[in-house]
C-alpha cells in the first residue's frame, strides 16, 4: 500500500512515529481486526470524496483502516450528514487510527494538496513539539517515494526497526499537515523519532473551533521547505485524529480531500 503505514513508537512508526503510522507492503487490520495483505490492495488515481457517499456506519468507499498499534483504541470514524453533506466525522477517546488511500505514484510538480476540516473541541493538553503530548484533533498525511539508500546509517536502522516493529514499511518521507494546539501557524516541526517526518501546522489554537477552515497546499514547495530538496513521487494520502498520548477526548469533521494539477503560471 503506501509503503506501509507510521506513529508513538512507530504508526507505532509514522502513525508511531508521528504520535501515528506509514504507507505499505504487508499487511494492515481492518477494523474487526482482522489482518489483510495492503499488496492487493489497488492503487487508485484519485482520492475518494466523501460527499459522493451517503451518510452510515463503516469505511468510506475507497479508503483503508489502519491501526497504529494492537495494545491503542481505535478512533471510530463514520460518514455523517453534516450541514447538508456527507462528510467523515472522527470521534477519538484516548485512541488512535487512521484511514489511508494507496495512489498510483505522481510528480509533485505543480500538485496542490485541497481539503476542508473543523475541529470542534480543544485538547488543552496537546503540544506537538513534546513527544509525550503529541496529538491533533485532525492530521493529514502525504506520503512521497525515494531512494532510501542514501539516507544516513540512523534513519536506515529507524525504518528498519519501523519495519520489525509494525511489520510495514515506511515511505521515504512525509509530510503531515497538523492541526497544531500550541505551534504557530507555518511551524515546521521534525517527528521526535525520525527526520523523514515533517509536520507542518495549517491550523493553531482552539479559539476557532466549530468553523470549517479551508485549506490548498503546494506539495512541491512545502516539500522543499521541509526537506531542502525536490519531491520523489506522492504514492499515498492517509488522515488520523489521535488523543492517547493526553489521554483526553475530541470529535472533529474532515470534508473532501483532493489533489489538483495546476497550470505552471
Amino acid at each position: 500500500m503506501l509503503k506501509r503505514i507510521l506513529g508513538p513508537t512507530i504508526l507505532c512508526t509514522v502513525f508511531a512515529l508521528a504520535g501515528c503510522a506509514g504507507f505499505g507492503g504487508d499487511s494492515i487490520q481492518n477494523e474487526s481486526g482482522q489482518a489483510f495483505n495492503v499488496d492487493q490492495l489497488p492503487a487508485q488515481d484519485e482520492l475518494p470524496k466523501f460527499s459522493a457517499e451517503t451518510a452510515r456506519d463503516g469505511m468510506p468507499n475507497g479508503w483503508n483502516f489502519y491501526r497504529i498499534a494492537p495494545y491503542k483504541k481505535n478512533t471510530v470514524y463514520r460518514l455523517e450528514n453534516y450541514q447538508g453533506k456527507t462528510v467523515l466525522s472522527a470521534n477519538s477517546k484516548t485512541s488512535a487510527s487512521g484511514l489511508a488511500v494507496k495512489l498510483r505514484p505522481r510528480q509533485a510538480n505543480n500538485l496542490w494538496l485541497q481539503w476542508e476540516w473543523k475541529a470542534l473541541r480543544a485538547m488543552p493538553e496537546a503540544d506537538n513539539a513534546e513527544r509525550y503530548h503529541d496529538d491533533a484533533p485532525l492530521r493529514i498525511l502525504v506520503a512521497f517515494d525515494g531512494n532510501k539508500s542514501k539516507l544516513p546509517l540512523k534513519e536506515k536502522m529507524t525504518f528498519e526497526m519501523a519495519s520489525l516493529i509494525s511489520g510495514q514499511e515506511m515511505p521515504y518521507a512525509t509530510i503531515m499537515y497538523i492541526w497544531s494546539g500550541k505551534s504557530p501557524v507555518e511551524t515546521i516541526i521534525t517527528n521526535a523519532h525520525t527526520s523523514r517526518i515533517k509536520m507542518i501546522v495549517v491550523d493553531s489554537g482552539w479559539e476557532n473551533l466549530g468553523q470549517w477552515h479551508k485549506h490548498q497546499r503546494n506539495l512541491e514547495a512545502d516539500y522543499k521547505l521541509a526537506y531542502g530538496e525536490a519531491p520523489g513521487e506522492v504514492i499515498g494520502i492517509a488522515l488520523l485524529t489521535d488523543t492517547d498520548n493526553t489521554k483526553s477526548e475530541t470529535r472533529a469533521f474532515y470534508g473532501d480531500i483532493e489533489l489538483v494539477r495546476k497550470s505552471q503560471k
